[in-house]
């Protein structure tokens, strides 16, 4: 590296960005690498605090810091993921298009495991719209020794999938809504709106509801008519609890599916229960659906629309960051729920 002072530097070529900070208002490159430094940039080099500028000479062993960015940030990038141009050693990455965000942790975690190399991203399994920042990548110093680049390169391919984006599949959704006080309309039924609200939020297609009362046997009748009339999805709400009367998990077990879990570690959400008949997902949806703006549903759901089947270790993994702090305002998902 090569320390030139500005009034000697005319005519030169700027090695790295430099950086201007206007406090409250700007922060970002005042002059890009690759700039000829020219007799009029002196005052502008003193004025954002440089009295002397740097040549660098990589050689065979270095990485200046945007190329070392911009390469981690390849071997970063999966599905639906692109790399913004690099800038002051740090190279974006975005979504392409609207869907879950997938992030192996693991991944992440190697990498910043690396001395002079920063990986940040956004939470796993969160929604997001194409143009979304997602990850960054973030090399510390001007320069980095190009077999630490390698080295992060070769064990990113290792793991496969870094960073994705899963479009949400306009899956058919079915609503069964069990319970004696609602088909025989002794009280309203407020479970339907609540879940054609929220299938529509995901990008789902709520097909049909039907009504059953606390009756095993016609449950599951109805999850399985459900099914032959191209349901990809079934929720099936009330009768989730544990009181004797409460017949639901009993129905969805009839139906021969696979239980994947009947209960969860997340609040709202207790009394939750998800399985598979063959291909077919069905949820066992508690009573927080009704009334809570936002539950375990919403951790579940935009998973399986983005393709996943779902495993008992997913549903446990659930349980950090899986208490509702019922704020007054829901902010979701811009809180720690799920997270």
């Amino acid at each position: 590296m090569k320390k030139v002072k500005v009034e000697d530097a005319v005519g030169m070529v700027l090695g790295h960005d430099l950086t201007k900070v206007v406090p409250g208002s700007y922060k970002g490159p005042a002059f890009r690498k690759g700039h000829i430094v020219r007799e009029e940039d002196i005052p502008h080099l003193k004025d954002i605090g440089k009295e002397h500028i740097y040549l660098f000479e990589l050689g065979d062993k270095k990485l200046h810091e945007d190329d070392a960015a911009l390469a981690i940030a390849q071997a970063a990038a999966g599905a639906r993921i692109e790399c913004a141009p690099p800038s002051e050693g740090r190279v974006n990455l975005k979504a392409q298009a609207d869907g879950l965000l997938k992030v192996n942790r693991s991944a992440v975690d190697a990498v910043n495991n690396v001395e002079h190399i920063a990986l940040s991203t956004r939470h796993s399994n969160q929604l997001v719209k194409a143009g979304d920042v997602v990850a960054a990548v973030k090399i510390i110093p001007l320069v980095v020794d190009k077999a630490a680049v390698q080295g992060v390169e070769a064990n990113l391919k290792r793991y496969g999938e870094v960073l994705a984006v899963h479009p949400l599949a306009k899956l058919k959704v079915a609503a069964v809504i069990t319970g004696n006080e609602v088909f025989y309309g002794r009280i309203e039924d407020r479970f339907a709106k609540q879940i054609a609200d929220k299938v529509a939020f995901y990008g789902g297609v709520l097909q049909e509801t039907l009504y059953r009362p606390d009756d095993p046997a016609q449950i599951a009748e109805a999850i399985v008519s459900c099914r032959a009339n191209g349901a990809e999805i079934v929720i099936a709400s009330g009768g989730m609890s544990v009181d004797p009367d409460d017949v639901t998990p009993e129905a969805i077990r009839a139906t021969g599916a696979d239980v994947v879990t009947y209960g969860t570690p997340v609040l709202p959400g207790a009394m939750f229960m998800l399985a598979y008949l063959e291909e077919i997902a069905i949820i066992g949806l508690p009573a927080c659906g009704m009334f809570a703006k936002t539950t375990v549903l919403d951790l579940v759901l935009p998973r399986i629309l983005a393709g996943e089947r779902l495993s008992k270790n997913d549903i446990v993994s659930l349980g950090y960051g899986g208490l509702c702090s019922q704020c007054e305002q829901c902010v979701y998902p811009h809180c720690p729920f799920g997270k």
